[in-house]
């Protein structure tokens, strides 16, 4: 993310915490060495254990020192998520950075990371999973013209719109929506109702 969109973010009187991915190798690079160097102003550790998965979340925060160019606006703390752990009996070890904003503990920004990660997978993975968008052949006419939204936000309209009407209904597994209401209009009608 460029730091003139930082500028507009905080300029709106809006926070921001924002991945540092290669695409900044310098900034990456510089919060890795301050992470490697110092203490950090707060950490939590917590392990989540769930099917064929285990994995031990270390957030660290700094905000002291850390001697960032002024370029980012509004920068108040770098923060370093380390994952470890196995999925499916394969070891993984992950390090996400993030420059923020906003002055917090550790656990306040796993909290948010995780609440992040949950739209993720609450949304994007049912759109590509089990409405299997990634797989789509709607790429001339009409028909990708209305399954497609702005340029901006990428999201198809017709798909988004299902997924919101579902879970207004009360509906947490779509999956399980699926069965229920497939090839039943009258039962998919009720839901606009």
């Amino acid at each position: 993310m460029p730091k003139k969109t930082c500028e507009l973010i905080v300029d709106s009187g809006n926070e921001y915490v924002i991945a540092v991915k290669d695409n900044q190798p310098k900034l990456h690079q510089k919060i890795q060495d301050i992470a490697a160097t110092k203490q950090p102003d707060s950490r939590d550790i917590s392990i989540e254990r769930t099917r064929d998965r285990v994995t031990q979340r270390t957030v660290s925060v700094f905000h002291h020192n850390i001697n960032i160019s002024p370029d980012w606006k509004g920068l108040k703390s770098l923060i370093k998520v380390e994952r470890i752990g196995t999925r499916a009996g394969k070891k993984y070890h992950e390090i996400v950075c993030y420059i923020t904003s906003l002055m917090g503990t550790a656990a306040e920004f796993a909290v948010g990371i995780r609440g992040h990660w949950g739209i993720e997978n609450r949304l994007h993975w049912v759109k590509d999973v089990l409405f299997k968008e990634d797989i789509s052949r709607m790429r001339t006419g009409n028909a990708s013209a209305n399954f497609s939204s702005s340029r901006v936000t990428r999201d198809d309209v017709i798909r988004a719109f299902a997924i919101n009407l579902i879970r207004r209904n009360g509906y947490d597994s779509i999956t399980n929506y699926q069965r229920f209401f497939s090839h039943d209009l009258d039962k998919l009608l009720c839901l606009v109702e």
